[in-house]
Protein backbone atom coordinates (compact mmCIF):
# COMPACT_ATOMS: atom_id res chain seq x y z
CA UNK A 1 0.00 0.00 0.00
CA UNK A 2 1.07 3.72 -0.39
CA UNK A 3 2.76 5.71 2.33
CA UNK A 4 2.53 9.74 1.62
CA UNK A 5 6.08 10.91 2.88
CA UNK A 6 6.12 13.75 4.71
CA UNK A 7 8.56 16.74 3.32
CA UNK A 8 8.91 18.11 6.63
CA UNK A 9 9.10 21.90 7.22
CA UNK A 10 10.86 24.58 5.26
CA UNK A 11 15.06 25.42 6.77
CA UNK A 12 14.29 28.79 8.18
CA UNK A 13 16.36 31.49 6.52
CA UNK A 14 18.11 29.09 3.90
CA UNK A 15 16.32 30.12 0.88
CA UNK A 16 17.07 33.03 -0.72
CA UNK A 17 14.77 35.31 -3.67
CA UNK A 18 11.97 36.51 -2.48
CA UNK A 19 9.31 35.04 0.22
CA UNK A 20 7.34 33.82 -1.68
CA UNK A 21 7.76 30.03 -2.66
CA UNK A 22 5.69 28.28 -5.63
CA UNK A 23 3.84 25.15 -5.24
CA UNK A 24 5.52 22.05 -7.22
CA UNK A 25 3.54 19.04 -6.86
CA UNK A 26 5.32 15.56 -6.17
CA UNK A 27 3.07 12.50 -7.22
CA UNK A 28 4.18 8.80 -5.40
CA UNK A 29 3.29 6.96 -8.66
CA UNK A 30 4.57 3.31 -9.16
CA UNK A 31 5.19 0.51 -6.60
CA UNK A 32 7.38 -2.24 -7.01
CA UNK A 33 7.63 -5.25 -5.02
CA UNK A 34 10.32 -7.66 -4.93
CA UNK A 35 10.14 -11.31 -4.94
CA UNK A 36 13.63 -11.61 -2.24
CA UNK A 37 13.07 -10.36 1.52
CA UNK A 38 14.04 -7.34 2.78
CA UNK A 39 17.61 -7.35 3.73
CA UNK A 40 19.99 -4.72 5.74
CA UNK A 41 20.07 -1.17 3.84
CA UNK A 42 22.22 -0.77 1.00
CA UNK A 43 25.02 1.71 0.69
CA UNK A 44 23.02 4.72 -2.15
CA UNK A 45 23.15 3.47 -5.48
CA UNK A 46 25.94 4.90 -6.89
CA UNK A 47 27.01 3.00 -10.05
CA UNK A 48 25.05 0.98 -13.16
CA UNK A 49 25.88 -2.83 -13.09
CA UNK A 50 22.64 -4.16 -15.11
CA UNK A 51 23.80 -7.56 -15.21
CA UNK A 52 25.17 -7.44 -11.74
CA UNK A 53 28.66 -8.77 -13.04
CA UNK A 54 30.68 -6.06 -11.21
CA UNK A 55 31.92 -4.02 -14.41
CA UNK A 56 29.92 -0.63 -14.82
CA UNK A 57 27.72 -0.47 -18.25
CA UNK A 58 27.86 2.92 -20.25
CA UNK A 59 24.63 3.98 -21.81
CA UNK A 60 24.16 5.89 -24.87
CA UNK A 61 21.49 7.89 -25.97
CA UNK A 62 20.17 8.83 -29.89
CA UNK A 63 16.91 10.83 -28.87
CA UNK A 64 17.21 12.24 -32.91
CA UNK A 65 17.47 8.42 -34.38
CA UNK A 66 14.91 7.32 -36.73
CA UNK A 67 13.38 4.26 -35.65
CA UNK A 68 11.07 2.31 -37.76
CA UNK A 69 10.78 5.15 -40.28
CA UNK A 70 9.94 7.70 -37.84
CA UNK A 71 12.00 10.34 -37.44
CA UNK A 72 13.11 11.88 -33.99
CA UNK A 73 11.57 8.68 -32.27
CA UNK A 74 15.23 7.94 -30.26
CA UNK A 75 16.87 5.10 -28.85
CA UNK A 76 19.26 4.30 -26.17
CA UNK A 77 22.56 1.55 -26.76
CA UNK A 78 24.22 -0.18 -24.04
CA UNK A 79 27.19 -1.00 -23.38
CA UNK A 80 28.32 -3.70 -21.25
CA UNK A 81 31.55 -3.43 -19.15
CA UNK A 82 34.40 -6.21 -18.95
CA UNK A 83 37.68 -6.40 -17.85
CA UNK A 84 38.52 -5.75 -21.52
CA UNK A 85 36.84 -2.37 -20.75
CA UNK A 86 33.91 -1.14 -23.07
CA UNK A 87 33.44 -3.16 -26.42
CA UNK A 88 30.70 -2.49 -29.41
CA UNK A 89 30.78 -6.03 -29.59
CA UNK A 90 28.94 -6.41 -26.31
CA UNK A 91 26.01 -3.94 -26.46
CA UNK A 92 22.37 -4.02 -26.20
CA UNK A 93 19.34 -1.50 -28.33
CA UNK A 94 16.54 -0.26 -26.97
CA UNK A 95 13.47 1.74 -28.74
CA UNK A 96 9.71 1.85 -28.51
CA UNK A 97 9.97 -0.58 -31.05
CA UNK A 98 11.94 -3.13 -29.35
CA UNK A 99 10.03 -5.53 -28.52
CA UNK A 100 8.59 -5.96 -24.96
CA UNK A 101 8.94 -2.07 -24.21
CA UNK A 102 4.93 -0.42 -24.19
CA UNK A 103 4.27 1.71 -27.13
CA UNK A 104 4.88 2.30 -30.89
CA UNK A 105 8.02 4.66 -31.84
CA UNK A 106 6.57 7.43 -33.02
CA UNK A 107 8.17 10.63 -34.90
CA UNK A 108 8.94 12.74 -31.98
CA UNK A 109 9.11 11.02 -29.17
CA UNK A 110 12.90 12.03 -28.56
CA UNK A 111 13.42 8.38 -26.49
CA UNK A 112 16.37 8.61 -24.60
CA UNK A 113 16.59 12.57 -23.94
CA UNK A 114 16.99 12.11 -20.16
CA UNK A 115 18.41 9.13 -18.27
CA UNK A 116 18.47 7.90 -14.96
CA UNK A 117 19.83 4.29 -12.91
CA UNK A 118 19.40 2.64 -10.00
CA UNK A 119 18.51 -0.78 -9.22
CA UNK A 120 14.62 -0.08 -8.04
CA UNK A 121 13.53 -3.12 -6.92
CA UNK A 122 16.58 -4.09 -5.01
CA UNK A 123 17.46 -7.34 -6.59
CA UNK A 124 21.18 -6.88 -7.26
CA UNK A 125 20.30 -5.77 -10.61
CA UNK A 126 20.44 -1.87 -11.92
CA UNK A 127 17.73 -0.62 -13.55
CA UNK A 128 17.27 2.22 -16.59
CA UNK A 129 14.81 4.90 -16.64
CA UNK A 130 14.38 6.35 -20.20
CA UNK A 131 12.46 9.61 -21.03
CA UNK A 132 10.32 10.23 -24.05
CA UNK A 133 9.42 13.71 -23.52
CA UNK A 134 7.77 14.40 -26.85
CA UNK A 135 5.71 11.18 -26.85
CA UNK A 136 1.62 11.57 -27.90
CA UNK A 137 -0.35 9.63 -25.03
CA UNK A 138 -4.05 9.56 -26.34
CA UNK A 139 -4.70 12.73 -27.88
CA UNK A 140 -2.45 14.79 -25.94
CA UNK A 141 0.49 16.02 -27.91
CA UNK A 142 4.23 15.64 -26.25
CA UNK A 143 2.56 14.94 -23.14
CA UNK A 144 5.77 12.74 -22.64
CA UNK A 145 6.27 9.52 -20.66
CA UNK A 146 9.44 7.03 -19.11
CA UNK A 147 9.93 3.91 -19.32
CA UNK A 148 11.74 1.43 -17.00
CA UNK A 149 14.05 -1.06 -18.38
CA UNK A 150 14.98 -3.95 -15.42
CA UNK A 151 18.29 -5.38 -15.23
CA UNK A 152 19.06 -9.19 -15.28
CA UNK A 153 21.90 -11.69 -15.06
CA UNK A 154 21.97 -11.14 -18.94
CA UNK A 155 21.59 -6.81 -18.60
CA UNK A 156 18.84 -4.57 -19.29
CA UNK A 157 15.50 -6.94 -20.75
CA UNK A 158 12.58 -5.08 -22.54
CA UNK A 159 10.08 -7.88 -21.33
CA UNK A 160 8.15 -6.38 -18.36
CA UNK A 161 9.25 -2.77 -18.77
CA UNK A 162 7.04 -0.48 -16.86
CA UNK A 163 5.62 2.95 -18.22
CA UNK A 164 5.40 6.05 -16.02
CA UNK A 165 3.79 9.42 -17.07
CA UNK A 166 1.54 11.92 -15.16
CA UNK A 167 -2.23 11.14 -14.04
CA UNK A 168 -3.67 13.09 -16.29
CA UNK A 169 -1.52 13.57 -19.24
CA UNK A 170 -1.49 17.27 -20.01
CA UNK A 171 -0.53 17.84 -23.71
CA UNK A 172 2.83 20.07 -24.04
CA UNK A 173 3.90 19.13 -20.38
CA UNK A 174 6.95 16.84 -21.84
CA UNK A 175 6.97 15.07 -19.28
CA UNK A 176 10.29 13.66 -18.84
CA UNK A 177 11.96 16.62 -19.17
CA UNK A 178 14.64 15.43 -16.77
CA UNK A 179 15.14 12.14 -14.19
CA UNK A 180 16.78 11.32 -10.98
CA UNK A 181 16.78 8.09 -9.32
CA UNK A 182 17.84 6.52 -6.06
CA UNK A 183 16.87 5.25 -2.58
CA UNK A 184 15.34 8.10 -0.37
CA UNK A 185 15.08 6.18 2.72
CA UNK A 186 15.92 2.43 4.28
CA UNK A 187 13.56 0.10 1.96
CA UNK A 188 12.05 3.08 -0.56
CA UNK A 189 13.38 4.10 -3.72
CA UNK A 190 12.17 6.69 -5.95
CA UNK A 191 12.28 8.10 -9.38
CA UNK A 192 11.61 12.02 -9.67
CA UNK A 193 10.53 13.14 -13.02
CA UNK A 194 10.26 16.86 -14.44
CA UNK A 195 7.23 17.59 -16.45
CA UNK A 196 7.20 21.32 -17.45
CA UNK A 197 6.60 23.42 -14.39
CA UNK A 198 6.17 19.99 -12.29
CA UNK A 199 7.69 17.52 -10.47
CA UNK A 200 6.78 14.09 -10.22
CA UNK A 201 8.20 11.11 -7.74
CA UNK A 202 7.31 7.56 -8.63
CA UNK A 203 8.04 5.27 -5.17
CA UNK A 204 9.59 1.85 -5.46
CA UNK A 205 8.68 0.09 -2.30
CA UNK A 206 10.35 -3.12 -1.30
CA UNK A 207 8.53 -6.05 0.15
CA UNK A 208 8.25 -10.24 -0.10
CA UNK A 209 4.69 -10.42 -1.76
CA UNK A 210 5.91 -9.82 -5.71
CA UNK A 211 6.91 -7.07 -7.98
CA UNK A 212 3.63 -4.82 -9.09
CA UNK A 213 2.90 -1.75 -9.77
CA UNK A 214 0.26 -0.07 -8.15
CA UNK A 215 -1.78 2.93 -9.93
CA UNK A 216 -2.86 4.76 -6.88
CA UNK A 217 -0.96 8.04 -5.98
CA UNK A 218 -0.46 10.59 -3.33
CA UNK A 219 0.11 14.34 -3.08
CA UNK A 220 2.72 15.60 -1.69
CA UNK A 221 4.24 19.50 -1.52
CA UNK A 222 7.60 20.71 -2.28
CA UNK A 223 8.48 24.70 -2.12
CA UNK A 224 10.98 26.23 -4.26
CA UNK A 225 10.98 30.06 -4.60
CA UNK A 226 8.59 32.15 -6.13
CA UNK A 227 11.14 32.89 -9.42
CA UNK A 228 12.50 29.55 -9.65
CA UNK A 229 11.78 27.62 -12.82
CA UNK A 230 12.68 23.89 -12.20
CA UNK A 231 14.97 22.60 -15.62
CA UNK A 232 16.94 19.50 -14.64
CA UNK A 233 17.85 16.58 -11.04
CA UNK A 234 20.18 14.90 -9.61
CA UNK A 235 20.52 12.45 -6.85
CA UNK A 236 23.32 11.39 -4.50
CA UNK A 237 24.08 10.79 -0.38
CA UNK A 238 25.82 14.18 0.29
CA UNK A 239 25.40 14.08 3.94
CA UNK A 240 26.27 10.43 4.59
CA UNK A 241 22.96 9.13 6.11
CA UNK A 242 22.52 5.87 3.75
CA UNK A 243 19.24 7.68 1.98
CA UNK A 244 20.09 9.54 -1.34
CA UNK A 245 19.24 13.56 -1.33
CA UNK A 246 17.67 15.05 -4.26
CA UNK A 247 19.51 18.29 -5.79
CA UNK A 248 16.66 20.75 -8.07
CA UNK A 249 18.72 22.53 -10.98
CA UNK A 250 16.71 25.94 -12.27
CA UNK A 251 16.56 28.71 -13.46
CA UNK A 252 16.04 31.96 -11.70
CA UNK A 253 15.15 35.65 -12.78
CA UNK A 254 16.71 38.44 -10.72
CA UNK A 255 15.47 42.25 -10.65
CA UNK A 256 14.43 41.32 -14.57
CA UNK A 257 18.22 41.65 -15.57
CA UNK A 258 18.33 38.03 -16.93
CA UNK A 259 18.04 34.34 -15.92
CA UNK A 260 20.78 32.79 -14.04
CA UNK A 261 21.26 28.97 -12.26
CA UNK A 262 19.90 28.04 -9.32
CA UNK A 263 19.89 24.86 -7.46
CA UNK A 264 17.49 23.41 -4.50
CA UNK A 265 18.94 20.75 -2.07
CA UNK A 266 16.28 18.45 -0.19
CA UNK A 267 17.63 15.96 2.01
CA UNK A 268 16.52 12.04 1.79
CA UNK A 269 16.33 10.40 5.09
CA UNK A 270 14.45 7.49 7.53
CA UNK A 271 11.03 9.28 6.84
CA UNK A 272 12.06 10.12 2.79
CA UNK A 273 12.48 13.52 1.83
CA UNK A 274 12.23 16.01 4.23
CA UNK A 275 14.35 19.34 4.86
CA UNK A 276 15.43 21.68 2.20
CA UNK A 277 17.27 24.85 1.22
CA UNK A 278 18.60 26.11 -1.58
CA UNK A 279 22.26 26.22 -2.74
CA UNK A 280 24.25 29.02 -2.59
CA UNK A 281 25.20 29.03 -6.39
CA UNK A 282 23.40 27.03 -8.88
CA UNK A 283 22.82 25.69 -12.60
CA UNK A 284 21.65 23.71 -15.28
CA UNK A 285 23.41 20.09 -14.91
CA UNK A 286 24.88 18.57 -11.93
CA UNK A 287 27.22 15.46 -11.31
CA UNK A 288 27.90 13.98 -8.04
CA UNK A 289 31.38 12.22 -6.28
CA UNK A 290 33.57 12.72 -3.41
CA UNK A 291 36.10 15.30 -5.06
CA UNK A 292 37.83 16.20 -1.49
CA UNK A 293 38.10 12.72 -0.47
CA UNK A 294 36.09 13.29 2.51
CA UNK A 295 33.74 10.35 2.36
CA UNK A 296 31.15 12.30 1.99
CA UNK A 297 29.29 12.99 -1.58
CA UNK A 298 30.39 16.38 -3.11
CA UNK A 299 27.13 17.81 -5.56
CA UNK A 300 29.13 19.66 -8.79
CA UNK A 301 26.63 22.25 -10.33
CA UNK A 302 27.24 23.90 -14.02
CA UNK A 303 26.40 27.11 -14.34
CA UNK A 304 26.48 27.67 -18.39
CA UNK A 305 23.41 28.92 -19.68
CA UNK A 306 22.87 32.26 -17.72
CA UNK A 307 21.01 34.96 -19.90
CA UNK A 308 20.14 38.47 -20.33
CA UNK A 309 16.91 39.84 -20.27
CA UNK A 310 17.49 39.23 -24.23
CA UNK A 311 17.60 36.14 -24.25
CA UNK A 312 21.49 35.37 -24.81
CA UNK A 313 24.25 34.12 -23.04
CA UNK A 314 26.13 37.01 -20.41
CA UNK A 315 28.49 34.53 -19.62
CA UNK A 316 31.01 31.98 -20.87
CA UNK A 317 29.88 29.69 -18.53
CA UNK A 318 31.64 27.95 -15.04
CA UNK A 319 30.79 25.60 -12.03
CA UNK A 320 30.21 25.15 -8.41
CA UNK A 321 31.72 22.27 -6.18
CA UNK A 322 29.30 22.17 -3.58
CA UNK A 323 31.34 19.82 -0.82
CA UNK A 324 28.74 17.55 1.39
CA UNK A 325 28.86 17.21 4.87
CA UNK A 326 26.60 16.68 7.71
CA UNK A 327 24.26 19.41 6.84
CA UNK A 328 24.25 18.71 2.84
CA UNK A 329 25.66 19.92 0.34
CA UNK A 330 27.54 23.67 0.91
CA UNK A 331 25.08 24.22 3.79
CA UNK A 332 25.75 26.50 6.47
CA UNK A 333 26.70 24.25 8.88
CA UNK A 334 29.50 23.43 6.21
CA UNK A 335 30.28 27.39 6.09
CA UNK A 336 28.76 27.48 2.73
CA UNK A 337 32.43 25.35 1.65
CA UNK A 338 32.47 25.68 -2.16
CA UNK A 339 34.98 26.59 -5.04
CA UNK A 340 33.77 28.32 -8.52
CA UNK A 341 35.71 28.03 -11.65
CA UNK A 342 35.64 29.18 -15.03
CA UNK A 343 38.55 29.08 -17.92
CA UNK A 344 39.50 32.52 -16.38
CA UNK A 345 40.38 30.79 -12.66
CA UNK A 346 44.15 30.68 -12.54
CA UNK A 347 46.00 27.58 -14.06
CA UNK A 348 42.74 26.95 -15.93
CA UNK A 349 43.64 26.52 -19.70
CA UNK A 350 42.05 28.41 -22.34
CA UNK A 351 40.52 31.83 -22.52
CA UNK A 352 36.45 32.90 -21.50
CA UNK A 353 34.46 33.19 -24.46
CA UNK A 354 30.63 34.08 -24.99
CA UNK A 355 28.83 31.12 -25.72
CA UNK A 356 31.92 28.54 -24.86
CA UNK A 357 29.22 26.91 -22.33
CA UNK A 358 31.90 26.25 -20.22
CA UNK A 359 30.21 23.35 -17.49
CA UNK A 360 27.35 21.76 -19.87
CA UNK A 361 27.89 18.83 -19.09
CA UNK A 362 29.61 17.34 -16.00
CA UNK A 363 31.08 13.89 -14.50
CA UNK A 364 32.71 12.94 -11.35
CA UNK A 365 35.07 9.82 -10.65
CA UNK A 366 38.62 8.97 -9.90
CA UNK A 367 40.81 8.72 -12.81
CA UNK A 368 44.11 8.34 -11.42
CA UNK A 369 43.17 5.99 -8.42
CA UNK A 370 44.50 8.26 -5.77
CA UNK A 371 41.00 8.42 -4.45
CA UNK A 372 39.99 11.76 -5.13
CA UNK A 373 37.65 12.08 -7.94
CA UNK A 374 38.09 13.99 -10.82
CA UNK A 375 35.78 16.25 -12.60
CA UNK A 376 35.21 16.36 -16.28
CA UNK A 377 33.98 19.42 -17.55
CA UNK A 378 32.33 19.91 -21.23
CA UNK A 379 32.26 23.00 -23.23
CA UNK A 380 30.44 22.28 -26.22
CA UNK A 381 30.59 25.48 -27.37
CA UNK A 382 33.74 26.47 -27.52
CA UNK A 383 35.64 27.23 -30.91
CA UNK A 384 39.37 25.55 -32.12
CA UNK A 385 40.47 27.61 -34.75
CA UNK A 386 37.87 28.05 -37.14
CA UNK A 387 35.77 25.58 -36.28
CA UNK A 388 32.82 27.47 -34.26
CA UNK A 389 31.10 25.12 -31.49
CA UNK A 390 33.79 22.18 -32.32
CA UNK A 391 33.50 21.23 -28.14
CA UNK A 392 36.13 20.95 -26.09
CA UNK A 393 36.26 18.79 -22.34
CA UNK A 394 38.57 19.56 -19.38
CA UNK A 395 39.40 17.09 -16.65
CA UNK A 396 40.47 19.09 -13.50
CA UNK A 397 41.89 16.62 -10.71
CA UNK A 398 40.68 15.91 -7.08
CA UNK A 399 42.32 16.86 -4.07
CA UNK A 400 41.90 16.68 -0.24
CA UNK A 401 41.39 20.57 -0.45
CA UNK A 402 39.16 20.08 -3.54
CA UNK A 403 39.70 20.36 -7.38
CA UNK A 404 43.13 21.71 -8.54
CA UNK A 405 44.90 23.27 -11.31
CA UNK A 406 47.55 20.53 -10.79
CA UNK A 407 47.72 18.02 -13.71
CA UNK A 408 44.74 19.72 -15.52
CA UNK A 409 43.92 18.41 -18.76
CA UNK A 410 42.36 19.58 -22.17
CA UNK A 411 41.01 17.02 -24.69
CA UNK A 412 39.31 17.57 -27.85
CA UNK A 413 39.43 15.99 -31.23
CA UNK A 414 42.37 18.37 -32.49
CA UNK A 415 45.38 15.65 -30.88
CA UNK A 416 47.25 13.75 -34.19
CA UNK A 417 46.33 10.42 -32.12
CA UNK A 418 42.77 11.24 -31.69
CA UNK A 419 40.10 9.77 -34.58
CA UNK A 420 38.83 13.09 -36.30
CA UNK A 421 39.02 16.44 -36.85
CA UNK A 422 37.09 19.79 -35.11
CA UNK A 423 34.67 20.81 -37.30
CA UNK A 424 31.84 23.24 -37.07
CA UNK A 425 28.99 22.16 -34.69
CA UNK A 426 30.59 18.84 -33.39
CA UNK A 427 30.02 20.02 -30.34
CA UNK A 428 32.17 17.71 -28.74
CA UNK A 429 32.11 17.33 -24.96
CA UNK A 430 27.64 17.98 -25.10
CA UNK A 431 28.28 15.25 -23.01
CA UNK A 432 30.73 13.63 -20.86
CA UNK A 433 31.00 10.76 -18.09
CA UNK A 434 33.90 9.18 -16.39
CA UNK A 435 33.06 5.04 -15.83
CA UNK A 436 35.91 2.35 -14.54
CA UNK A 437 34.19 -0.43 -16.80
CA UNK A 438 37.18 -2.85 -16.51
CA UNK A 439 37.75 -2.18 -12.30
CA UNK A 440 40.82 -1.25 -11.89
CA UNK A 441 40.17 1.42 -10.40
CA UNK A 442 40.89 4.37 -12.50
CA UNK A 443 37.63 5.56 -15.16
CA UNK A 444 38.13 6.28 -18.31
CA UNK A 445 36.63 9.25 -19.82
CA UNK A 446 33.84 8.63 -22.30
CA UNK A 447 32.43 12.08 -24.50
CA UNK A 448 29.55 12.50 -26.88
CA UNK A 449 29.87 14.80 -30.08
CA UNK A 450 25.92 14.55 -31.15
CA UNK A 451 26.87 17.45 -33.80
CA UNK A 452 29.51 14.73 -35.34
CA UNK A 453 28.93 14.18 -39.07
CA UNK A 454 25.97 16.99 -39.81
CA UNK A 455 24.50 15.92 -36.29
CA UNK A 456 24.49 11.88 -36.82
CA UNK A 457 26.87 12.23 -34.10
CA UNK A 458 29.40 10.18 -32.19
CA UNK A 459 31.22 9.15 -28.94
CA UNK A 460 34.97 9.24 -28.09
CA UNK A 461 36.69 7.14 -25.26
CA UNK A 462 40.17 7.62 -23.83
CA UNK A 463 40.93 5.07 -21.83
CA UNK A 464 42.59 5.77 -17.76
CA UNK A 465 46.00 3.74 -18.05
CA UNK A 466 48.77 4.47 -15.44
CA UNK A 467 50.06 7.47 -16.56
CA UNK A 468 46.53 9.13 -16.81
CA UNK A 469 43.99 9.70 -19.69
CA UNK A 470 45.41 7.94 -23.06
CA UNK A 471 45.05 9.93 -26.16
CA UNK A 472 47.07 6.76 -27.97
CA UNK A 473 44.62 4.66 -27.45
CA UNK A 474 41.40 6.77 -27.48
CA UNK A 475 38.82 5.45 -30.15
CA UNK A 476 35.40 6.64 -31.42
CA UNK A 477 32.11 4.54 -32.48
CA UNK A 478 28.98 5.63 -33.77
CA UNK A 479 25.36 4.61 -34.47
CA UNK A 480 26.66 2.74 -37.59
CA UNK A 481 29.32 0.75 -35.92
CA UNK A 482 26.65 -0.64 -33.47
CA UNK A 483 24.30 -1.55 -36.43
CA UNK A 484 21.73 1.28 -35.31
CA UNK A 485 20.47 4.16 -37.18
CA UNK A 486 22.64 6.64 -37.50
CA UNK A 487 21.31 9.85 -39.85
CA UNK A 488 20.28 13.17 -37.61
CA UNK A 489 20.39 10.67 -34.74
CA UNK A 490 22.22 13.08 -32.23
CA UNK A 491 24.19 9.87 -31.52
CA UNK A 492 25.95 10.71 -27.93
CA UNK A 493 23.41 13.30 -26.88
CA UNK A 494 22.94 11.78 -22.96
CA UNK A 495 25.39 9.61 -21.62
CA UNK A 496 23.97 7.98 -18.64
CA UNK A 497 23.39 8.27 -15.78
CA UNK A 498 23.63 12.18 -16.24
CA UNK A 499 24.09 13.25 -12.98
CA UNK A 500 25.82 10.48 -11.47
Amino acid sequence: MLRKRPFGRRRPNHVTGTAAAALLLLTIGATITAVAPVQAAPAPITHDDFNNDGYRDLVVSAPGGTVSGQRDAGYVAVLYGSAHGLSTAHRATFSMSTPGVTGLARAGDRFGQATATADLDRDGYDDLIVAAPGKDVGSAVDAGSATVLFGSPTGLRAAGSRVLQETTPVAGHRFGLALAAGWIKVDDSAVAVLSADTLWSFGFEVTATGRRMDTDRSPLSLFVPADFRPTGLTMGDYDRNRADDLVILGDGTFDAAGVFGRAVYVSGGRGGWADHYELTGGGQVAASGDVNGDGYTDVVVGASDDRDSAGGLTTPGGFFVQFGGPGGPGSREGGYNRQYWTQNSPGVPGVNRPGDRFGAALSVRDVDGDGYDEVAVGAPGNDIGGAVDAGTVWVMRGSATGLTTKGVRVLSQSPRAVPGTPERGDRFGAAVRLIDADRDGRASLITGAPGEDGGDGGVWVFPATGGGLSLNRSWSFDGAALRAPGPGAHFGGTLAPHGR
